[in-house]
Parts: structure tokens; C-alpha cells; sequence
């Protein structure tokens, strides 16, 4: 089903401005401290995904495209948490570990022209699996170093500034001005590195300087600015809540905002910095310490406000997607929906949402062995046409929704079967009989493979595949919880996947 709406894909964000203004606040910073400055990244450093959903136009690999415009003036330190590496973490965005997606970054590091110059390993208490992790990356022929917690902290600031403290840890060698220090995910303890390296580089007499890149929050926006409101929506799990940075007030009376977790280190950051110096901070609150220009690329502040009202549904769905299955406990679930309301957001605001449910309604019984709800899905492509999709017995309502789509933008009647009904039998005999699988239905990931076969004989399949790259950032919904292979084919796509909480079938088990 088609539904034409009239909508234009609209640019808040100026990546060229961004770029100009971050890179000058660097080199500024830099020039301030003279010898060395550890430079910590807050959130991706590399596919900035929600950055940008909620500033439309920001590239997510811009920081990449800084970094090269810094290349000859900086080192790169890689921080991994011992603790992540061991509970196997999972990083939403690819559906990957923690540690997989570390051995990503390296790759894709070079791939920019950058080299790590050291992981660390931080928080090390000898885990088997972050052990294994290490031994592969030194036989790979990368410089690994392990940190353990920091003897004193949060309160012995004299424990924590000693040998005992930060000198107990090795300290990681680097030779530029710059040490940029990154990690695939929060709390993977970049400040802690940073902090022990500063204080390793002053009691080598090297002055050293400590600065946080930031993105979110944008540190003089307002408050109640729905980007901000979008970042809190987005750390629901970490509990973080954007505030007045009061210590900036208190100092310049100039209102700016942080996240609560800065906000409160402060006092203590602050009095580490100036044990580990010996003199008296240039900091005189957490807004000082960041390098944050990310409103300078706003050109458009009504479609960056719009476009973080949608992030802030997205992340609505996560969440209770999560809850759902056992990831979050209530209390996320009320922060999500209190955040809906301090932005007025219905569900429904996203236009996907209703046309799945719809969907849903027309839908017939589920396969065999699996789907026992009837299943809508919905997508809204970049020229505002809402196509849907529904389960069917051999088919889930995502690889329906995906081939509908990819027959739209080729220009092709919704009759034509891109995927001859053989091939699909076929498939189905062999996943229940010969592979004994309790569900024969195809899930997208298979369908996809599927249409690359028919293309070899079929020139409408070949059609509909060479316009599956403008499905990119198209916004989707499930009206239920994606299968393993729905999830894999929709993240190859790189569409932006809501659903809502309901699983597909009663049974626990959602494999093949």
C-alpha cells in the first residue's frame, strides 16, 4: 500500500562551519597549555548516528574528517572497559561487542589515514576475556596497556595523585602535542587515562592540559531546547539530566547547561587537576573544560528542533523495547515517558507508526512454528510516500515492507513478484525439513540474499536491489519486535527502526 505525502528532506546543520569553528577551539586550547594537551571524546567518534538524526545534515563521521584536518599533531589512545569486554556489551548501533567494535574502530581508523597509537584496557582485574582481547591485539601487533581501578577514588584525592594512585599505572608513551582519547562506548574510563598520563607527564616535567570534546548537550542552547531534551532521552540509562551548569553561573553570571554526572565531578575534577599541577585550575566549571561548537552549524534551528522531537520518540521505543525484554527496569520506562511529555510527543507524531498498525489490521495468520500476531510494518522514504508491509505465511511483514519499497522507487506495478514462488518454496523445504527449523517463513536478512539470486535472471529484482541504497535513513516501524534476521537485514540498510514492545510469537526462543 502507497501513500503519497507531501514532505521535503530538509538541512539544519552546516558541517563546513562546524568543522572551522571546533577546529580553531582545539588549536586554541592547544596554544594555552603549550606542551600537551589530553583531549577526552565524549560520545562516537566514528558513525555519530543520533547526532545526526536530531541536527539533519551533520555527518557522522565529521569528528573522522577533524581528526585527518589534525593528523600530523596528534596521538590516538583507545580506552576499552574490562567489565564491557567480559558481560559482552553490546553497542546498539551495529549489534556488535564492545570489544568487536574496538577491532572495528582500529579498521577503521586506518581506513582514515589514522593509527592508534595504544589501547588501554581499563579497570583490568585479569577477566579471561578481556585477557583473550588483549593477547589479540599485541599478536596483531598493537600496543596494549592495562590500567587497574585507581587506588582511593572518589574521595582520597592525596591516594588517588601518588604513586599508589595514578603512578600504579603504566604510563601510555606518546610523542604529539594533541593525545585524543576515544572508546566505543560511555564509561570506558577516557578520563582516567587521561588523568593518569597527565600525571605521569608532570612528574616527567612536562606540563600537560586536559579538555573535553563534547557534542551533546549543546552548552548554550537552552535548557529546554528539544536537542538537549533529546540527549537526556538518548542517556536514559546512564540517568543523566541536563542542567544549569551553576558553577558557570556562579563564576562569568552567564547561563549555560551540562549533564548532571559533569556537573557534579567538578569540585573533584577540578581539585585533581590542581594536585596533579600544582597550581591553581583555569577551569571554573565543566562548561570551561569542553570544546564544544556544535551550534555553530546550525543554520536551521525549527528542523533541528523537529528532528530531535522525532529522536525523542525513537528513543521512547528503545526503551520500552528493552523493558520488554528484560534490559531496563521500570523506572527507565517512566523517565522515557516523562520526557515525552515535557515535549508534548505523542507515538503517533511519527507518521510510520499508524500506517504499521494499519498494516497490522490487514495482515493474515503468521507461518508455522512462528508468528502467532499479526504483523504490520511501515517506512517513509526520503520523496514522503508511506509504503507498508505485512506478514504472511512465508513471508514477515519486514521483507514484504522492504521489497514493496524497493518496487516503489524502481518504478514497478505492486503486483510483480520480485522472488519466484519456487525459490521461495524451496527455501521453505529446506529450512523445515532438512534444516528441522520451526520457523520457514523468510526473514529479511534471507530475502535479501534471495533477490540478489533472482537479479542473476530476473532484470526487475535487478531494478528493485540498485534502489535499496536510497532506503538509507528512511524512517521505519515494526508494529513488533524484530527477529535476529529482520533486525541484521533492517542495520544493513541503515534505516532508523522503531517497533513497538510486543514480540512476534509466544515462544521464548526468537532463532531459526
Amino acid at each position: 500500500m502507497t501513500e503519497i505525502i507531501q514532505t521535503s528532506a530538509k538541512t539544519g546543520f552546516d558541517n563546513e562551519a562546524y568543522i572551522k569553528e571546533q577546529t580553531a577551539s582545539i588549536l586554541e586550547r592547544v596554544d594555552h597549555f603549550n606542551e600537551k594537551l589530553y583531549l577526552e571524546f565524549g560520545g562516537k567518534i566514528m558513525y555519530d548516528y543520533h547526532a545526526s538524526r536530531v541536527l539533519p545534515g551533520f555527518d557522522p563521521n565529521v569528528k573522522m574528517r577533524l581528526l585527518q584536518e589534525l593528523s600530523d599533531k596528534i596521538d590516538i589512545i583507545l580506552c576499552v572497559h574490562a567489565g564491557a569486554i567480559e558481560k559482552k556489551k553490546i553497542r546498539a548501533d551495529f549489534g556488535i561487542s564492545y570489544d568487536s567494535d574496538a577491532l572495528r574502530t582500529i579498521d577503521e581508523f586506518k581506513g582514515w589515514g589514522l593509527e592508534i597509537t595504544a589501547v588501554v584496557i581499563t579497570r583490568y582485574q585479569n577477566q579471561p576475556q578481556a585477557s583473550s582481547f588483549k593477547n589479540k591485539l599485541e599478536r596483531n601487533g598493537i600496543k596494549v596497556y592495562t590500567h587497574s581501578a585507581t587506588k582511593g577514588y572518589p574521595m582520597d584525592v592525596d591516594l588517588i595523585v601518588s604513586d599508589e594512585g595514578y603512578g600504579a599505572n603504566p604510563y601510555i608513551e606518546t610523542k604529539k602535542p594533541i593525545v585524543v582519547v576515544t572508546a566505543p562506548g560511555p564509561g570506558s574510563g577516557k578520563l582516567a587515562t587521561c588523568l593518569n598520563n597527565m600525571y605521569h607527564e608532570y612528574k616527567s616535567g612536562i606540563k600537560a592540559g586536559y579538555a573535553k570534546f563534547e557534542t551533546f548537550p549543546i552548552w548554550n542552547l537552552p535548557l529546554s531546547h528539544k536537542v538537549n531534551i533529546a540527549y537526556e532521552a538518548a542517556t536514559i540509562d546512564l540517568k543523566d539530566i541536563v542542567q544549569i551548569d551553576h558553577h558557570h553561573l556562579e563564576a562569568y553570571n552567564e547561563k549555560t547547561v551540562n549533564y548532571n554526572r559533569d556537573i557534579e565531578a567538578f569540585p573533584l575534577l577540578k581539585r585533581i587537576l590542581e594536585k596533579i599541577t600544582g597550581e591553581e585550575s583555569i577551569y571554573k566549571s565543566p562548561t570551561d573544560m569542553g570544546v564544544n561548537r556544535a551550534s555553530a552549524g546550525i543554520v536551521d534551528d525549527a528542523v533541528i528542533s523537529e528532528a530531535s522531537h522525532q529522536e525523542i520518540i525513537r528513543r521512547y521505543f528503545r526503551c520500552s523495547v528493552e523493558y520488554a525484554m528484560g534490559l531496563v527496569d521500570r523506572d527507565s520506562i517512566d523517565r522515557a515517558e516523562l520526557i515525552m511529555e515535557k515535549v508534548n510527543a505523542s507515538v503517533e507524531d511519527r507518521k510510520v507508526v499508524k500506517q504499521a498498525r494499519q498494516a497490522a489490521k490487514q495482515s493474515g495468520k503468521g507461518a508455522k512454528g512462528h508468528t502467532e500476531t499479526l504483523c504490520g510494518a511501515a517506512i517513509e522514504l526520503h520523496d514522503g510516500s508511506l509504503i507498508t508491509g505485512k506478514n504472511s505465511p512465508l513471508m514477515h511483514s519486514a521483507s514484504s515492507l522492504i521489497l514493496n519499497a524497493a518496487k516503489h522507487l524502481a518504478g514497478l506495478p505492486d503486483h510483480m513478484h520480485l522472488l519466484p514462488a519456487s525459490m521461495i518454496e524451496k527455501v521453505a523445504f529446506l529450512k523445515e525439513e532438512v534444516l528441522t527449523g520451526k520457523m520457514i517463513s523468510l526473514d529479511l536478512d534471507e530475502t535479501l540474499i534471495m533477490l540478489g539470486i533472482s537479479a542473476i535472471s530476473n532484470p526487475a529484482a535487478q531494478l528493485a536491489i540498485e534502489k535499496l541504497a536510497e532506503l538509507r535513513n528512511c524512517e521505519v516501524h515494526l508494529t513488533h519486535i524484530p527477529t535476529p534476521g529482520d533486525e541484521a537485514g533492517l542495520r544493513k540498510l541503515h534505516v532508523n527502526l522503531t517497533c513497538d514492545p510486543v514480540f512476534s510469537s509466544s515462544n521464548l526462543f526468537m532463532g531459526s
